[in-house]
């Protein structure tokens, strides 16, 4: 089934970066709190690896590595759709679920062709 560009209205997609030992656990998340459903399917998800790198700094209380020093670590970029009435209760269960204390979380507004 297509979605009509009328029934996409106010969705969202939501991209964000998370280690490799956790990607499973958050796409589980995200899928059950509704978000990557697509027509009749549900749990959809894309995913590319790649390497985050980032500082943490004075104050910070880092999930991996150490204040001052620099790290990166092997990510996944999970990508999913999320209709309006849910995109709460997903970006809650991503931060429910996600080890860093800052995530990097884009939510972008999808135009409907």
């Amino acid at each position: 089934m297509i979605k009509l560009f009328h029934e996409m209205a106010g969705w969202k997609k939501i991209v964000v970066y998370v280690p490799l030992t956790h990607a499973d656990a958050l796409r589980t998340a995200i899928g059950e709190a509704g978000g990557g459903t697509l027509g009749n399917y549900s749990f959809c998800s894309f995913s590319v690896r790649g390497v985050g790198r980032f500082r943490p700094d004075a104050g910070a209380s880092p999930h991996i590595g150490e204040v001052g020093k620099i790290e990166q670590v092997e990510e996944e970029r999970i990508e999913v759709t999320c209709a309006p009435d849910v995109i709460g209760k997903v970006i809650a269960a991503i931060k429910a679920v996600h080890p860093y204390e800052e995530i990097a979380l884009d939510v972008y507004a999808l135009e409907n062709w």
